[in-house]
């Protein structure tokens, strides 16, 4: 070999040696203990069951993975992210909300209970930005450590913002270098991001390249079904109509949680979020063929919001939760394979 090409190894393999001080890791090949694993909700019933609803009874999502949801604009992405951040902090947990779009005002915050401030609240440009904000992120906190981003398609890259890059290349190559290089940091946490969609050659895409599905350990497609109208009667009794809210399809797409390729109806109403109330009462009509919507203590309706009312005025909502899982349990076990372990030879 040339004295200059072995020269050039020796000095990239001292650089390598030099960014990667830290120890190898032992790892544990036993099986995942999930009851010990921390878990937080989307706010949806039947969203946290179709991620994990065949390893955690109540479903959710494991703090320990790479999470991306993507669709369309207007599909609910920002209020699933919003209330996963909700659920951590109200475990104790800790989250940063990186938010480079700058469009997360306060009132919105509000509506989902997420409480942010100048030390988990930032507005990062580039790639770059994102990873160094996870490596130099520290938390005195037990519960779900949980890192958001909204969303990958608004951010950057040095290069770009340098010299411009019109096919996002540069953006990509760092996504994924970032990602290889971090993914053992990335374990000790939940990185869940929103991206957009992407109409490409091949059909729809989503920013930044093949680094985010290839290391995601779960990706949601999110995408509006219809929108929620409610009808109200004036005193002259004269009917007027106002969309209150969407239906989205969550759809999961990739998953190492669970089985993949389930799907959730989630309701998600303005001012408000993710009705999971609204979602259990119409699952469990459909589930069983019912022609109104029955409520934990006995009572039935025939409209959807005097349902709602009468499940909240009673304190009914864990009660029609439980109802929900019970059915959806049922449901998955017709599908379960009974069939004896495979033999290996």
């Amino acid at each position: 070999m040339p004295l200059n090409r072995r020269k050039d190894i020796a000095e990239i393999a001292d650089q390598v040696k030099e960014q990667t001080k830290e120890p190898p890791i032992t790892v544990d090949t036993k099986k995942v203990q999930w009851e010990k694993v921390k878990i937080v909700s989307t706010g949806s019933t039947l969203l946290d069951l179709a991620i994990s609803g065949g390893r955690v009874y109540e479903g959710g999502i494991p703090c320990c993975i790479l999470c991306e949801i993507h669709g369309p604009a207007g599909s609910g992405k920002t209020a699933i992210l919003s209330e996963v951040g909700a659920s951590a902090q109200a475990q104790d947990g800790d989250i940063i909300y990186m938010d480079p779009e700058a469009r997360l005002d306060e009132e919105y915050s509000r509506i989902y209970g997420i409480s942010l401030s100048k030390d988990n609240y930032y507005r990062p440009s580039t790639v770059g930005e994102v990873f160094d904000l996870l490596k130099g992120w520290e938390t005195t906190k037990q519960g779900p450590k949980v890192a958001l981003t909204d969303s990958l398609a608004a951010l950057t890259t040095d290069y770009e913002l340098e010299q411009g890059d019109k096919r996002g290349q540069q953006r990509a190559k760092e996504f994924s270098q970032g990602l290889r290089v971090n993914a053992r940091l990335i374990a000790t946490m939940l990185v869940f991001c929103s991206n957009q969609e992407r109409e490409g050659e091949k059909g729809i895409v989503t920013p930044g390249g093949m680094g985010i599905p290839f290391y995601a350990s779960l990706r949601i497609r999110i995408k509006q079904k219809e929108k929620i109208e409610v009808e109200k009667k004036l005193e002259n009794g004269v009917k007027v109509k106002k969309v209150i809210g969407i239906m989205s399809e969550c759809y999961v797409e990739k998953s190492t949680c669970d089985d993949p390729f389930r799907t959730a109806m989630v309701p998600i109403i303005f001012g408000y979020g993710v009705d999971s109330i609204r979602e259990n009462l119409q699952y469990i009509k459909d589930m069983k063929k019912l022609t109104t919507y029955a409520c934990p203590n006995g009572k039935s309706f025939m409209g959807m919001e005097q349902s709602i009312r009468n499940v909240e005025e009673n304190n009914l909502v864990a009660d029609l939760k439980k109802e929900t899982v019970t059915i959806w349990h049922e449901v998955e076990s017709l599908f379960k394979a009974n069939r004896e372990r495979k033999k290996i030879r």
